[in-house]
């Protein structure tokens, strides 16, 4: 038996069975967040931001934001811990599922008014770094280790099959100060060998792709 509900996502269901334990457990969760107001008790180290963690799992339809379910969000160091706690490590998740954690009023998607002129930094990575380089990740992301102000919108990990895929994602693809800052602490952070490829695409020329391929997954995102 799964230790928490969480680890129902990578349990051995069915595929059917497993997209619906997570829509079920990812609902409650979301209408929990909805009835009771975000509080940081003053016994507690506020983060400088309040963020919500996303969960997406390929599914039967096409549209993106319908596939998004927010399992939870965060205000502070220990209600972060809290979360993190429970949850299914990315490197123990199925093929074709994302987290994506990100700032609270701004949704994990090209098209959100904020990310729309931004875009994100992409590293491809081997089986088995997924959960550690994430970990990295998201702990310099709260811990504002970037160091540019409100340019970071959030991050994502993408499981797939022969690699998994980190990205940090930013609001000005114009600002070249401040994607070259991000793109040289996500390397660090990530403690990434001096040869290894990063690539940055601004979200306007990946809405122009999917444009062009109306029939592509969409999960490729």
């Amino acid at each position: 038996m799964a230790s928490n509900k969480f680890q129902a996502l990578g349990a051995g269901l069915s595929e059917d069975e497993e997209d619906n334990a997570h829509e079920n457990i990812a609902h409650t969760a979301a209408m929990s967040v909805k009835v009771k107001p975000l509080e940081v008790p003053p016994d507690e180290n506020p983060l400088q931001s309040t963020y919500c963690l996303w969960f997406t799992r390929k599914p039967s339809c096409k549209h993106f934001d319908q596939s998004l379910r927010q399992v939870g969000r965060f205000a502070s160091c220990e209600q972060f811990w809290r979360l993190y706690s429970h949850l299914v490590r990315p490197g123990d998740l199925q093929s074709h599922s994302d987290f994506h954690l990100f700032k609270e009023g701004i949704k994990p998607m090209w098209e959100d008014e904020v990310n729309r002129y931004g875009g994100k930094w992409i590293v491809r990575l081997r089986k088995g770094l997924a959960s550690r380089c994430w970990e990295n990740l998201i702990l310099a992301m709260l811990g504002e280790q970037f160091m540019v102000g409100d340019e970071v919108c959030g991050a994502v990990v993408s499981i797939r099959s022969h690699e998994d895929i980190l990205s940090i994602w930013n609001r000005s693809a114009s600002d070249s100060a401040a994607t070259s800052r991000i793109r040289d602490t996500f390397r660090r952070v990530l403690n990434l060998p001096p040869g290894t490829h990063i690539e940055y695409k601004a979200h306007n020329d990946s809405i122009k792709d999917l444009s062009s391929f109306r029939n592509t997954d969409v999960f490729t995102r």
